[in-house]
């Protein structure tokens, strides 16, 4: 624990920019932001449920649009059923994570409530099910996420995020057996870390932060890049530790024209009841 409103924090170097080493200010939760890196191996020990209990309040912290507390989070305690989802991710590792949580975007939840209510949920009055409604309740389920994997960390464990999940919506949907006006977004893996990977780099907060409008002058960002692009050929991921990674245009230019996001459009969100032209 520790306090606010005292003496002025110390400060350290963090070498994860590209950019003129830069002064920090150093306390715990900083610490443990600046170190975020996903672990993609985890030690066979299980968690202590008062740690489980607390990350999750941590992510019942987080906050919540309009107070509608729009998103749920499934834990996946069937071994067969987390060997399932990691064949769905294409990673077996997801499976040897001592806890895995599904977040979704819910709806479900504010329809019964509206129903019970009043609401004629079918009608054209109904609005929980638009593009908006969509939009802000990934957006909570983000940042629950966010919060339980932060509190996770801050407690020595690892973590990844999956976004992997999405690679078969229609077999998550049914193995998560989700109603209508639900739809999974992320995915945690956590656990005892099995692995220290390198930090990867950061962009230059030259291309990412901006004062008072959007710096839209692409001779300027790609000079800014430059550097940048050389520091992620050099950066060693531990998934392929024998082979410097593409350089950050590289993977860029191979995602741009990436075939297989097509499946992962909203044409599910469909599905599940939203209306996503509305």
């Amino acid at each position: 624990m520790f306090t606010h409103g005292v003496n002025p924090l110390p400060l350290f170097w963090h070498r994860r920019h590209t950019e003129t080493m830069t002064e920090y200010m150093h306390n715990p939760t900083v610490d443990v932001l600046l170190d975020r890196r996903s672990i993609r191996a985890f030690q066979q020990e299980p968690i202590d449920p008062q740690i489980l209990t607390t990350i999750e309040a941590a992510a019942q912290h987080a906050a919540s649009s309009q107070y509608l507390n729009d998103w749920s989070a499934i834990r996946i305690l069937d071994h067969t059923l987390k060997q399932q989802i990691a064949e769905v991710g294409h990673q077996p590792y997801i499976a040897d994570a001592a806890a895995l949580y599904v977040f979704v975007l819910d709806e479900y939840r504010n329809a019964v409530i509206a129903r019970n209510s009043g609401v004629a949920v079918d009608s054209d009055e109904f609005t929980l099910n638009n593009s908006y409604r969509f939009s802000q309740a990934q957006n909570d389920a983000v940042l629950a996420l966010h919060a339980m994997e932060t509190a996770a960390e801050s407690l020595g464990l690892g973590c990844v995020i999956l976004g992997s999940i999405l690679n078969d919506v229609p077999r998550l949907i049914e193995l998560m057996k989700l109603p209508e006006y639900t739809y999974p977004v992320l995915g945690l893996a956590i656990g005892k870390p099995a692995q220290q990977p390198n930090l990867k780099p950061c962009l230059p907060r030259s291309v990412q932060f901006f004062d008072n409008a959007y710096n839209s002058d692409p001779e300027l960002m790609l000079q800014r890049m430059s550097e940048f692009n050389e520091e992620v050929h050099q950066y060693y991921d531990l998934r392929d530790a024998a082979h410097p990674v593409p350089t950050y245009d590289a993977q860029i230019a191979q995602k741009a024209v990436d075939q297989g996001v097509l499946e992962r459009g909203l044409g599910h969100a469909r599905a599940q009841g939203f209306d996503i032209e509305r």
